[in-house]
């Protein structure tokens, strides 16, 4: 507590500015949340960024959304949609009652129009695939869109309760046109464009008209805030100390270090989800030399200690991984559980033995006069330089020497689009199998996303089965056999599931986190002060 005590003392310095002015008892008038990152937009076809999808969701809405167990589709923009029978036609009825925030009603030419901006190769989505191979979409009247597919896509509605495919006003995007999403954006969602300073804050107005929320949330409308404000705090224990201090009022980015300390506060509580699917992995280059070698790959993933890592780095607050995805997601293959590849150094020395890799003087091993010397490429940034160091010493029991070369964001994806590393460190959010493996292990997604270089016929043809099944069953099959093909060929070392952890006021009503695209809040409707 004396280090905690420390911490929150020094950096309250930094929260001078950060003050807001006090406020009533119960009122509802404004909320702080404090997070990490801004993002370079709002544009929902032009940014991946967790932090534009965090506001996205506030200011719009889409066709359907995702219950809390994410899993269960429920209604949304649409009150009811059925598909045809080869799966390539969905005909949604939407609601009449929906207005943007400048009031226009909203129709299925709005949807038409959304959809179309998506995919269209003109925006340059780099998520546009996630609309599904569309043949054309149609209003057929006002309230009525047919959206049909050349082929079946399993896994559409999924796709369509992300912050990508928010409805958004043809008006407003010509209107704006590259400022789109930077000076302002016209939306149904529960919360209006009210002011953006980049990487300080966001501050959001209530939308008063809004009534259409999804199910999921006890208000459906409209927000009970009045205003909400996204404040950027980049530093980690200046965001512990607002916490701390009631400077916020809601953050889901905290350093675990204070974890303990803020469930033992009686004035904060911790809300949780187990439905959260974002994993850390460190992925293997599968045709550059050395990890090239199955034995290779294999006995590295089993000489890494991810329950050390999870305990040691993150306090135990996260949940240590030997799959690729959480076992609680959607079309896990719950038949390979029990052969996940786990920490074993004895075995991971007596297999690179095996495979001719010999320990030399220096304790590193050789092949063929090569040294098993691969380089791993990852962010800066606190978690993934303790990430890397931690891996390395795993390695360095087994004779690897891995070298690491981390770098900024701004520069990073760029490097990783390159031939020149051996290994990578991602992490992603999901919301099944599906949505994984036909990200990363397509062969014509290589050399990016797939930067394993993962090029196998039979994994494509059993991602097509996957993405174009009519039934849950036949869908969950082949995305069961491309998990336990991918899994026994090591292609990955997995190191943790991140949890969903929201540290929030007691004064502040029960909520459920929710943990679509890793946004915890979501639309933020059931939020209140009580006291």
């Amino acid at each position: 507590m004396r280090e905690l005590k420390s911490i929150v003392m020094g950096a309250f310095l930094g929260l001078a500015a950060f003050a807001g002015p006090a406020l009533a008892q119960g009122s509802n008038a404004s909320l702080t949340i404090v997070r990490e990152v801004d993002s370079d937009r709002y544009d929902p076809h032009r940014s991946t960024a967790r932090s534009a999808s965090e506001v996205l969701f506030m200011m719009a809405d889409t066709l359907v959304s995702l219950d809390h167990d994410m899993a269960t589709i429920k209604p949304g923009l649409a009150t009811a949609w059925t598909m045809a029978p080869d799966g390539k036609t969905y005909t949604f009825k939407l609601r009449n009652d929906v207005s943007f925030c400048d009031g226009k009603k909203l129709t299925a030419q709005d949807v038409v129009y959304s959809i179309k901006r998506w995919i269209d190769p003109a925006t340059r989505s780099p998520v546009a695939w996630r609309a599904g191979k569309i043949e054309d979409i149609v209003a057929t009247d006002d309230y009525t869109v047919e959206y049909k597919l050349k082929a079946p896509f399993s896994e559409l509605l999924y796709q369509l309760t992300q912050s990508f495919a928010v409805i958004i006003d043809k008006a407003n995007v010509e209107a704006l046109g590259a400022d789109f999403g930077v000076k302002g954006f016209n939306g149904t969602g529960p919360y209006c464009w009210g002011d953006w300073k980049p990487r300080n804050e966001f501050r959001l107005k209530r939308h008063a008209a809004y009534k259409w929320g999804p199910p999921i949330y006890q208000n459906t409308g409209p927000a009970q805030i009045e205003e909400i404000v996204w404040r950027i705090v980049p530093e980690d224990n200046t965001r512990l100390a607002a916490v701390m201090t009631g400077q916020t009022q809601v953050t889901q980015y905290v350093p675990y270090s204070g974890m303990a300390q803020m469930r033992a506060n009686k004035n904060l509580r911790i809300v949780e989800s187990k439905e959260a699917f974002w994993t850390y992995f460190v992925g293997f280059k599968i045709d550059k030399e050395g990890v090239s070698d199955p034995a290779v790959r294999k006995a590295m993933v089993m000489a890494v200690d991810q329950k050390a890592i999870a305990e040691n780095l993150y306090f135990g607050e996260v949940e240590p991984a030997y799959s690729y995805i959480s076992t609680e997601a959607l079309d896990w293959n719950k038949a390979l559980t029990p052969k996940l590849i786990k920490t074993d150094v004895a075995e991971a020395n007596k297999i690179l033995d095996a495979a001719g890799w010999l320990k030399g003087p220096d304790g590193f091993r050789m092949k063929d006069g090569k040294k098993l010397s691969p380089v791993v490429y990852g962010f800066t940034g606190s978690t993934w330089q303790k990430l890397m160091e931690a891996i390395q010493g795993d390695l360095r029991k087994i004779g690897v020497d891995l070298r690491v070369q981390l770098f900024d964001a701004t520069i990073a994806w760029g490097k990783m689009a390159t031939q020149e590393f051996d290994m990578f460190g991602m992490s992603f959010p999901y919301i099944s199998a599906g949505d994984a493996l036909n990200l990363y292990f397509p062969s014509a997604n290589a050399p990016t996303p797939n930067r394993m270089n993962w090029k196998d016929p039979a994994t494509d043809e059993l991602l097509t089965k996957g993405i174009t099944a009519l039934n849950d069953a036949d869908r969950a099959a082949a995305y069961g056999e491309v998990l336990t093909k991918v899994h026994e060929a090591a292609v990955w070392l997995p190191l943790y599931h991140e949890p969903m952890k929201i540290a929030a006021s007691a004064r502040l009503a029960p909520f459920k986190a929710h943990n679509i695209y890793g946004c915890g809040l979501y639309k933020g409707l059931d939020l209140k002060f009580v006291r």
